[in-house]
């Protein structure tokens, strides 16, 4: 029996992962601890809410006392910490809110897990899950590695980078037992519609515009979301205590040619001619400190632990267009802001 508190498990990759392990570990107690911010959804989970080993909480990672309490009240013996404010164009507008967030939230939880654990670790894990933003940028060849040093370019990727270091000084400093890994790009279904491919997948379905920053040359590494919380499995499960696990689709696009093949996919399945939404592609101003490419080595991950991504880009795009095409109700509700009623229905009295 293990009692394990996943955070932000309303949001995009959190729900997939909280669906993942209640419905593969019935043995396992799977608290959700969300806030329900803008991007945290429990209409993502309607089809698990009912699970005996599942439970929700309504929670903000920065609130000390309610963490507390929802350690106590779980028994919380491991955490698998996704809560984070993620998107690079929000944090430059607002990077308190990302270091409120991202640092403190991120240290009161380790600060919780210590003290509640009252030095016992025997047993217990304090897994953190951040992204490949926090090594800065590549040039034309190379692959970011564990080993590769830090070099934050925005205030998102610096609160992810500032969180990954405290995870470590409390692995160093108390012992605390913990793991990281840090992952691409993700895609996917249930994905909120302010992250490239649902906003143009949405776009494309509406005739509007398909906004790219600069000329479309920034490279990023893509992984199937399905693929990313498998590799938290086997990270959680086999992963050496004290170690950073990356996490990559090998699968490197240009911005232009993934938005092309998007294009492709989805004129294609909404019966249009191809190359009808080509129209709708424009260029815009590109943001500031915009990291020009991305590209994570898993190698270590293969080897150590058996994973490897299952899914090729082109299907993952397919499948993902699909399932949008195929919730428009879902999207509408979040474009909307409908979906936020929901907790207010189901777990309010």
């Amino acid at each position: 029996m293990k009692n394990i508190l996943v955070t932000g498990g309303a949001g995009f990759i959190g729900s997939h992962l909280v669906r993942l392990l209640v419905n593969k570990y019935t043995n396992y107690n799977i608290v959700n601890m969300d806030v329900l911010t803008y991007a945290g959804n429990l209409e993502n989970l309607k089809d698990i809410e009912d699970k005996k080993n599942y439970s929700f909480v309504k929670c903000n990672i920065c609130d000390v006392r309610k963490v507390n309490q929802v350690f106590e009240k779980y028994r919380i013996d491991s955490v698998i910490h996704l809560a984070a404010e993620s998107h690079v164009d929000r944090s430059i507008k607002d990077p308190f809110l990302f270091a409120q967030t991202n640092v403190m939230g991120t240290l009161n939880l380790l600060q919780a897990a210590k003290g509640q654990w009252n030095g016992n670790f025997s047993n217990h894990l304090f897994y953190h899950v951040s992204t490949d933003e926090v090594y800065g940028s590549l040039g034309d060849e190379g692959f970011f590695t564990e080993q590769t040093s830090y070099d934050p370019h925005s205030p998102y990727s610096a609160s992810k980078a500032s969180s990954d270091h405290f995870v470590r000084a409390f692995h160093h400093t108390y012992g605390l037992p913990i793991l990281i890994s840090n992952c691409s790009n993700n895609y996917g279904s249930f994905q909120f519609p302010e992250k490239l491919i649902p906003l143009f997948i949405n776009n494309i379905i509406n005739n509007e515009s398909l906004p790219i920053y600069g000329n479309g040359e920034n490279v990023r590494d893509w992984l199937f979301v399905d693929d990313h919380v498998r590799a938290i499995d086997f990270i959680f499960n086999k992963g050496k205590l004290g170690e950073t696990y990356n996490i990559g689709g090998f699968n490197q696009w240009k911005n232009i040619d993934l938005i092309k093949l998007i294009i492709k996919t989805a004129d294609r399945l909404l019966g249009r001619q191809e190359g009808t939404s080509d129209k709708l592609i424009a260029y815009v101003k590109d943001r500031p400190g915009h990291d020009v490419r991305y590209a994570i080595d898993s190698t270590k991950l293969e080897k150590e632990l058996g994973w490897k991504p299952s899914v090729q880009f082109e299907e993952g795009i397919e499948k993902t267009v699909i399932w949008y095409l195929n919730n428009k109700e879902w999207l509408n509700n979040v474009i909307s802001g409908d979906y936020q009623k929901y907790y207010e229905k189901m777990y309010k009295n």
